[in-house]
């Protein structure tokens, strides 16, 4: 009886990487040195960010992406901060938004020209001050307009209204240490957040609550025997009938306590009574994941779950996939290798892809995430000579859908900024739908007042079968509602010159569904509206011939597979 080699079928297990060439690349950019666990790199469909080395004060560079080759010393910046920037993060809803979070404990928002910057950039629309330590993470909510969240090393999670300039909720006291990372879910209803305590949380930020927690290990790693909850989690410690040093064969039952008011932990006892080293029978413990000293980083998949990477006791990576009902122990655990450079994921939710990135490496391993064991499929890896000191990812709806790219990193060298495509091999031109459903659009499904007062909604979904040509961005605008009674002066003396208000603006359905209504004179009157009728009828000609291209795009693609 022969055994052969089941090979897991899967459309991404050939996903080769390409670099592309060097008149492509970004070059002579000093990348920021700051020790700080970023991605350093921030990517859109119109710019690239980079944060660089500046003198007297924090600073990083805004290009078009089309605006390659050798970037002068004098490019201008965008150079507002006083300290260091630690992290940057473009809006999902504007492209010409970008946030910034520095060691100067304060937040500023940025708007970016549409041609990109022609001289220096330091005043920002808006500068948000809650931070008592200096600001490490910031992140956009992905589906309600102008909702930011930092987070800084004061271990405080703040969500603001941009438009208002306003501190929506102040999340104090969930987080006992510093936190390594935040991830917003699909729909914004949830974050999670990785802590130095070597917990995973789940928060919902309106309630202000932990939804689930991962259990840490305790200090000393096991413990036989109960701990009664006095109230905190020192004296806990001190009460314990075991003490901490007990044999390294013992089990730890650890298990959430939702009855306690005090602590998130209780510690059942043995059930074998063991205290000794000489009971045989007493069962190997089973190592926990991320119980390393390295920081660790959680993201939220689309399904909700959680994927994380981390470090072991022995200082190996590893990966790990949670499933939020049951923190207790991860549904899959991996270990990569052993180095000392944090792990960056970056998921894709249309394809359910993780792209693994570690500082320091010189490779980018990717992994499908799907529902059968052990869930975490290794595909491939992307290796490459010079190490990577950050890396920027691409929105799926700024790839190149005609060349089946499925993913773009924009890998940051020491003096250099190189794009690599992710391909997977196609011998048809047409447009592959297995490969790019619909996907997350520049649109917001809600506004921010809308997300406050409970309401929650999924990301606004666009077609990537057409060339996508977004609309109109609108500019951002802040109205300090928050700062109405110190400008009442201000507002009495310039009453009388206030402009009459502009006329509501149209819904975006109907927004350009007609053409625009010129006003003219008697003579030209009659001219102007021959030529209105022959503009519509040459888009609705358009219009036909483009559905009838689709139709027959589809049904080529039918035939090239074998679908009658």
């Amino acid at each position: 009886m022969s055994f052969r080699k089941v090979v897991r079928q899967s459309k991404f297990r050939h996903v080769f990487g390409q670099p592309v060439k060097t008149d492509q690349c970004y070059d002579d950019i000093r990348v920021s040195r700051v020790t700080w666990d970023s991605t350093f790199c921030a990517v859109n469909p119109s710019f690239v960010a980079i944060i660089v080395e500046a003198s007297g004060g924090g600073a990083f560079l805004v290009l078009p992406l089309h605006k390659t080759g050798r970037i002068d010393k004098s490019y201008p910046t965008v150079c507002g901060h006083t300290g260091p920037v630690l992290d940057i993060d473009w809006c999902p809803h504007n492209d010409h938004v970008i946030a910034s979070g520095s060691e100067d404990c304060t937040i500023m928002v940025w708007q970016i020209p549409e041609n990109g910057l022609s001289q220096p950039l330091t005043e920002p629309v808006v500068v948000l001050e809650g931070h008592s330590k200096r600001v490490g993470i910031v992140t956009w909510h992905p589906t309600a307009r102008n909702v930011l969240l930092s987070a800084g090393c004061d271990n405080v999670v703040l969500i603001w209204n941009v438009g208002t300039a306003e501190e929506l909720y102040r999340l104090d006291g969930l987080h006992p240490d510093l936190i390594y990372s935040v991830s917003w879910s699909r729909d914004g209803s949830h974050f999670c957040t990785a802590c130095k305590d070597k917990s995973v949380r789940v928060i919902d930020p309106r309630r202000g609550t932990v939804v689930a927690v991962s259990v840490p290990t305790p200090p000393g790693g096991r413990v036989t025997g109960a701990l009664p909850c006095t109230g905190s989690w020192g004296e806990s410690l001190l009460s314990a009938p075991v003490p901490w040093y007990t044999p390294l064969s013992h089990v730890l039952w650890v298990s959430l306590s939702p009855g306690c008011p005090h602590c998130p932990l209780s510690f059942r006892a043995c059930p074998w009574g063991a205290v000794g080293t000489g009971d045989s029978h007493v069962p190997q413990e089973k190592e926990r994941a991320h119980e390393g000293a390295r920081p660790m980083r959680a993201i939220f998949l689309a399904d909700g779950k959680i994927f994380t990477t981390g470090f072991s006791r022995m200082s190996e990576r590893q990966l790990a996939l949670w499933d939020t009902e049951n923190l207790e122990e991860p549904m899959g655990l991996q270990e990569l290798d052993s180095s000392n450079g944090a792990l960056l994921p970056f998921y894709d939710p249309d394809t359910s892809v993780v792209y693994v990135c570690g500082k320091g490496d010189s490779s980018i391993r990717y992994f499908e995430i799907t529902e059968e064991p052990p869930y975490i499929h290794f595909l491939n890896t992307f290796t490459s000579k010079e190490p990577q000191r950050g890396m920027g990812w691409m929105p799926k709806r700024g790839l190149d859908v005609s060349k089946c790219e499925i993913a773009r990193f924009y890998k940051l060298h020491e003096r250099k900024c190189e794009p690599i495509i992710m391909t997977v091999p196609r011998k048809s031109d047409l447009f592959q739908d297995d490969l790019y459903p619909d996907t997350a659009g520049p649109e917001a499904a809600m506004e921010a007042e809308e997300w406050v007062a409970g309401r929650t909604a999924g990301p606004v979904l666009v077609s990537l079968r057409q060339a996508y040509v977004p609309s109109k961005q609108r500019d951002l605008r802040v109205s300090r509602r928050t700062l109405l009674h110190d400008n009442r002066a201000a507002a009495a003396t310039t009453g009388a010159t206030t402009p009459p208000p502009t006329p509501p603006v149209a819904p975006a359905s109907t927004r350009f569904s007609a053409p625009p209504v010129l006003s003219s004179g008697s003579a030209t009157g009659g001219r102007l509206e021959e030529v209105l009728e022959e503009v519509a009828a040459l888009r609705a000609l358009v219009a036909e011939q483009g559905q009838r291209i689709s139709r027959l795009e589809e049904q080529l693609s039918r035939l090239e597979n074998g679908h009658v």
